[in-house]
């Protein structure tokens, strides 16, 4: 529950750090990790810093010399430390009384990296489609790195050979211990800020595991995927992996690899310019060519060469179906008078009127019917006698019977 107090009823300052130490006193022992700094022995007893290097936070520890006598607990080391929360009522100050302390060792610090690298991987932090590509020609490179480290030099005096043109920022920090982690995350932001910088290069040389151990740190790896600039890690040797080489969007195995990676090499480039040049020159002269090559044949075909040759081939061959369809035309109608005439023949062959003109004649009744034989008519009855030539009119006088 919160004190009422007033500006008319304070409370002593006293009554404040009673409260404090009693609500401190309540935590009981603690198991806490942190970086040793500011290692003092004195006697029987040790003081340090255990500072905590993401959220640049420290705290005071006391203890005997027998709770720290170990070689591992040095300035820089990390360790995990089992402590009760002291408060000074008297001095308003706030320690941690050592009872036990356990350095991280190399077993562990890399269990914990495996742990960090699963929990990041789940996350999708090192998806390759999370990385941006680099520009062909930043505008400005920034570059993270030690105090006129050999890894600066490495990155200038490569990057400027290959192209001198190219201007950089440089941030020196800390690129171990305790402060390392905080300064590149201040120098990351400041950079991921400015829009001139297209890049940046986030480099250290060589070292041990406990050296590059702030490249692995989770806040900085997500600092880094959070960054909207292309971020190139370059941390230590071929061999070196720290988390940060997964997360970047471009690894760099050393830091003159760097270089090479974010700054083009002028002389590849023209080289390359010309050799396309060339290589185009040659695609056009080619295709050139061979239009001309079609030209020349198409130029040389009998339709081109000689079109009035071509315009009297077809005439003749005009005149020549023309002949033919005379001729055709003429033959069929030779033949279909042929085929008349003996149709006529015919025709004039089988009429009856051929047939009266042989001497024939055809007897009729008065009623048009024809007679056949003696017995169609009786006496007196009227004929009609059709000749070759003229008709007779006749009457019955007699009959016979069938001429013998």
């Amino acid at each position: 529950m919160g004190m009422e107090t007033s500006a008319e009823s304070p409370v002593p300052v006293r009554t404040v750090l009673q409260l404090v130490g009693g609500w401190i006193t309540r935590l009981g022992r603690i198991w806490v990790e942190g970086q040793i700094t500011e290692l003092n022995r004195r006697g029987g007893t040790v003081y340090l810093t255990l500072r905590d290097p993401v959220a640049n936070m420290s705290v005071r520890v006391v203890g005997p010399r027998a709770v720290f006598d170990n070689p591992a607990v040095a300035d820089g080391a990390r360790v995990v430390i089992h402590a009760k929360p002291d408060f000074w009522v008297n001095r308003g100050s706030f320690s941690l009384s050592a009872v036990e302390v356990r350095a991280i060792g190399i077993g562990e610090l890399l269990a914990r990296l495996e742990h960090l690298k699963r929990v990041l991987s789940a996350e999708g932090l090192f998806r390759a489609e999370r990385k941006r590509p680099l520009p062909f020609l930043p505008h400005r490179v920034g570059l993270i790195c030690g105090r006129d480290s050999a890894a600066e030099r490495d990155i200038l005096e490569n990057a400027r050979r290959r192209w001198p043109a190219v201007r950089f920022t440089v941030e020196p920090v800390a690129v171990q211990g305790s402060y390392a982690v905080r300064e590149v995350m201040d120098a990351l932001a400041m950079m991921d800020a400015d829009p001139e910088i297209d890049v940046i290069i986030i480099s250290r040389g060589g070292g041990s595991l406990e050296d590059l151990l702030p490249f692995s740190d989770e806040a900085l790896v997500r600092a880094v995927s959070a960054c909207r600039t292309p971020v190139v890690s370059a941390i230590g040797h071929e061999q070196d992996a720290p988390i940060l080489d997964l997360v970047a969007d471009v690894r760099a195995s050393t830091p003159t690899d760097a270089a090479k990676k974010v700054v083009p090499d002028v002389r590849e480039q023209l080289q390359l310019v010309r050799q396309l040049r060339d290589r185009g020159r040659r695609c056009v002269s080619g295709r050139l060519e061979r239009e001309e090559a079609w030209l020349t044949a198409v130029r040389s075909r009998p339709a081109l060469a000689d079109p009035v040759r071509e315009v009297e081939r077809k005439a003749e061959s005009v005149e020549a179906l023309r002949d033919r369809a005379r001729r055709s035309l003429a033959s069929a109608l030779a033949r279909a008078a042929d085929d008349l005439s003996h149709t006529r023949a015919r025709l004039l062959a089988l009429s009856p009127a051929a047939t009266l003109e042989r001497g024939y004649a055809i007897v009729q009744r008065t009623d048009g019917s024809v007679v056949r034989a003696a017995t169609d008519v009786k006496e007196e009855d009227g004929l009609a006698i059709r000749l070759a030539d003229g008709r007779l009119t006749a009457t019955v006088t007699g009959t016979e019977g069938e001429l013998g």
